[in-house]
């Protein structure tokens, strides 16, 4: 994904509060070299930032007419109007080595016998994983495939099959659980038992 950014002169409270008002985001771009101060246009920005791909892969940025690598590294948005108040980079490159989260993408559950056969409900434990891995190889997701989910079976980070040069960081659990399907719900029908003929007096006194 390609995207434009222009260096930013003036820093500061003031000027950044300027920036915003003029349709403007401040930020920052870090890494490999010395960090400089960027601005991007808002609209353009939150709609990107709207889109899966922004958060997990390597970007292009065009800055000073020059294009640079970098990765999404946080954003900072207004606590509840729809507005982005600022945005960091890391720049990278093909010795670059990250840590960063990345959405997992479940496949094949409809076919699943836990689902098909045994009519139970999945559900996704995990949606996204903290992997390690170069730069360049950072996949946009990761792919659970289901299909072969059996009742009483949960399905573990050990099972997902993983990108070349990509290693899931775990942090307690070694082999946590991300998908485990659960059996329906049985729903007990109580019928009311019919109140006992009356004996004896009463039984006389409502004749």
């Amino acid at each position: 994904m390609n995207f434009v950014a222009f260096e930013r002169k003036l820093q500061g409270t003031g000027a950044s509060r300027r920036l915003r008002i003029s349709g403007k985001v401040p930020g920052i771009v870090f890494g490999a070299g010395e960090p400089t101060m960027i601005e991007l246009d808002h609209n353009a920005l939150f709609f990107a930032l709207k889109k899966e791909a922004f958060h997990s892969s390597i970007l292009d940025m065009e800055l000073n007419g020059q294009a640079v690598k970098v990765l999404l590294r946080d954003v900072q948005y207004h606590p509840w109007k729809p507005q982005v108040l600022h945005v960091d980079f890391q720049r990278v490159d093909n010795t670059t080595k990250i840590t960063k989260k990345v959405p997992l993408h479940y496949i094949g559950e409809a076919e699943s016998p836990a689902v098909k056969t045994d009519k139970c409900t999945v559900t996704h434990v995990v949606t996204e994983l903290e992997i390690s891995c170069l730069a360049v190889e950072l996949p946009e997701f990761i792919e659970v495939n289901l299909a072969n989910l059996t009742k009483g079976h949960s399905v573990h980070v050990n099972d997902i099959v993983l990108p070349k040069g990509v290693k899931v960081v775990t942090h307690g659990k070694p082999n946590p659980v991300i998908a485990t399907p659960v059996e329906p719900k049985v729903e007990e029908i109580v019928v009311a038992a019919a109140p006992a003929p009356a004996k004896g007096k009463d039984a006389k006194k409502k004749k």
